[in-house]
Formats: C-alpha cells, structure tokens, sequence
C-alpha cells in the first residue's frame, strides 16, 4: 500500500487516530514508506503533554504502535485485524519538541507475526527520544487453515 490507500484506510477504519486535530494538520500524519519500513510524524499538542510541558509516554507509545501497524500494513494489505500483540518502548530522553517523528523497521514479516523496531526522535534536534519494539499479529486469510473433517 502506498501512503494515500494508507491514509484512506486509516480514515475509513481507524478514524479515531487523528480525530480532535486542527483542520488541515493531522495529530500522526504518514511520511513515508518503502522496502521494509514506513515512518511517521506526531504534531503534538496540548492533549499529548504531561506535566512539566513534556510529550506524555502514553502518546510516544501511540506513535509507535500506529508507525508499525502502518509498516506492516503497507507491506501486506488492508488487514484490519492485524494486531499487536507486544510492544516494548525504552524512553531515552525528554521530548524537546513537540513534532517526533517515528521509523519503523520491519525485522520479520512472517505469514501470522511481524516483528518490528521503532525510533522516535525529536524533529528540532534529531536526537532519539524512545526506542520500541513490537511484535503484530496477522490473522489468516480466509480458508488458509481450514481443514476437512
């Protein structure tokens, strides 16, 4: 999938990633995908901070699991059921900034499991803010593993 039948998808069944942004500025917009990757932006704003004026982990965590279902999706099709079944994020710095950008990387692409790494890192200085890694699951296709009684 490219990045326009992405955000159609995501629009149609997954609306409620950027629902509540600014007309015209997406809360998590897709800026690229390619062969084995995808990454992503987060434009955050007051509903993503914590207090201290930093951007929350809840909302760091959202970034990464949103860029991988974008990874995985972009490599595999409109599969809407594909869910994560792990997510481990290290947060390694305090978000300066309040756009982070998120790359995804696809480690294994299996027939029902992905595995994939994020990084988060600040747009203003480039510097990496959070590291996760995530493993999805891919439901089968329809008849894959029937069997005959």
């Amino acid at each position: 999938m490219d990045i326009e039948e992405l955000n159609r998808f995501i629009e149609r069944e997954f609306p409620q990633v950027n629902a509540g942004s600014p007309p015209g500025r997406p809360t998590f917009s897709i800026l690229a995908v390619g062969e084995g990757m995808a990454s992503m932006r987060l434009e955050a704003d007051e509903r993503h901070l914590r207090p201290g004026g930093t951007v929350s982990g809840p909302s760091l965590f959202a970034l990464a699991d949103i860029t991988a279902y974008v990874a995985i999706l972009a490599h595999i099709g409109p599969v809407a059921l594909a869910v994560t079944t792990n997510l481990n994020i290290n947060f390694l710095r305090k978000p300066s900034s309040d756009r982070i950008d998120a790359v995804c990387r696809i480690l294994k692409l299996g027939k029902r499991l992905a595995v994939v790494e994020i990084s988060m890192i600040s747009s203003a200085d480039g510097e990496l803010l959070a590291h996760a890694t995530a493993t999805y699951s891919i439901p089968p296709i329809k008849g894959q593993f029937d069997t005959v009684l």
